[in-house]
């Protein structure tokens, strides 16, 4: 792998051991890739406050400095971590102080995680602690290279906003956020953006419920390739983009996809396809539709829900807006639970314009950093829970062996207010 003159003085150590060990982390995992180059990144978003027993063991034994060497260096190390070179944030976390007493979760993790918080803020690395930092200030611009972690996160920067980035991990964004580097390869070359499957919608989509679901179809077609979607589309919002983005990347791996006309490096069909023959299209109709919606559904049998779980990815603004809106003057059925899951910053905002109380006067929880998926938590006792996330509805049943009901967010807040599931079948 080709390393210019500034990638080799750090690599030998002109910057410090741990930019050193960054380098050599990056060089590894370049060449596994067969990456020619690197390139040049200023925008990092990674996990690195995430509590864990392993972690825990590592800051008793040496500090946070040793626990960032060895989890995001992958390094034994033992230097002192300087201040990150490039622009940093960190994703979404676990359950902060917000939670206690409502959210099931160590009370020696959440202490964990706040000290964290403080050792990295004073790095550098700027605590949005959500899945969505497009939604509170992180927003790159078209042909930027970034190292971003979270699958919902990456498809987004990718397609709508038209940044580069592959799906990274701990150790990967570690490294760059310390270098201001990462391997050049994947969705960083334009060849490796252009649409491989094509997918004709010939059933009305509009709504992030419709949106999430052919999302969810997308993703299972093409798996980690990259589809075109064209048809009866109404013009979605961000919130819509959210949905469909995260559902293609949970029911297959998609990292980007074009909508013509749209997303921003698809003008037209043919340009989605880089002016290659558009391949034969795959329809989306009313039966793929129902197939979708059965699938989702499928994991859910006793109708008495006692928990719904809202904001995967972290909800925005209208969101919270509407499930204000819907619980205003209502009250949750006893025994059953809601929790909306927001970044903290547009929590301040929801506790500004009254959406907070409202929810919280109906017994509902607007609660931040985390999701019942990343903490593996949710109300004790729940058996069923219903949801409007594709994403959730695929991974909540598997990671907490509950059953699980998908509809709108309408539908949700009515289970949560009656204890019952009454979603429509599509």
């Amino acid at each position: 792998m080709k390393l210019d003159d500034t990638d080799k003085a750090m690599l030998d150590g002109a910057e410090g051991p741990a930019v050193a060990a960054a380098m050599d982390l990056l060089v590894r995992y370049g060449q596994a890739l067969d990456a020619e180059e690197l390139c040049d990144v200023r925008n990092v978003a990674g996990t690195m406050t995430q509590p864990s027993p392993i972690k825990a063991r590592l800051v008793r034994e040496g500090g946070w400095h040793k626990a960032y060497a060895v989890l995001n260096l992958d390094s034994d190390g033992d230097f002192t971590i300087p201040d990150m070179k490039v622009p940093t944030c960190q994703l979404q976390q676990s359950f902060g102080p917000d939670a206690e007493g409502i959210a099931p979760y160590p009370r020696e993790l959440i202490t964990l995680q706040s000290d964290a918080e403080a050792f990295y803020g004073r790095k550098g690395v700027s605590i949005l602690a959500t899945c969505t930092p497009y939604q509170v200030g992180n927003i790159p611009v078209r042909g930027e290279h970034l190292a971003w972690m979270e699958s919902s996160a990456v498809v987004y920067a990718n397609s709508v906003l038209g940044a580069r980035t592959n799906c990274e991990g701990t150790a990967s964004t570690g490294a760059a956020s310390l270098t201001g580097r990462i391997p050049c390869w994947g969705n960083h070359h334009a060849a490796n953006r252009l649409g491989t499957h094509h997918i004709d919608v010939r059933t009305a989509v509009g709504g992030p419920l419709d949106w999430g679901m052919l999302g969810y179809f997308a993703g299972g077609l093409v798996q980690e390739e990259r589809p075109v979607v064209t048809g009866a589309l109404a013009q979605p919002d961000l919130l819509d983009l959210k949905h469909f983005g995260a559902a293609a990347a949970s029911s297959g791996g998609v990292e980007i996809y074009h909508l013509p006309g749209i997303t921003p490096e698809a003008p037209t069909l043919e340009a989605a396809f880089g002016g290659r023959p558009v391949p034969e299209a795959a329809v989306y109709g009313a039966r793929e539709r129902a197939a979708v919606y059965a699938d989702l559904n499928s994991q859910g049998d006793s109708t008495d829900v006692d928990f719904v779980l809202l904001g995967c990815p972290h909800a925005s603004l209208d969101q919270v807006r509407d499930t204000a809106r819907l619980l205003d003057g209502r009250r949750l059925a006893s025994g059953t639970q809601l929790w909306l899951m927001v970044p903290r910053a547009l929590r301040t905002t929801a506790d500004r314009n009254g959406w907070t109380q409202i929810i919280e006067r109906a017994g509902g929880r607007v609660l931040t950093d985390s999701c019942p998926a990343m903490s593996r938590s949710a109300p004790p006792g729940t058996k069923v829970f219903a949801t409007d996330s594709a994403k959730q509805a695929h991974y909540l049943p598997a990671i907490l062996g509950i059953e699980a009901w998908f509809g709108t967010l309408a539908e949700c807040v009515d289970a949560a207010v009656t204890g019952r599931w009454k979603g429509e079948p599509r």
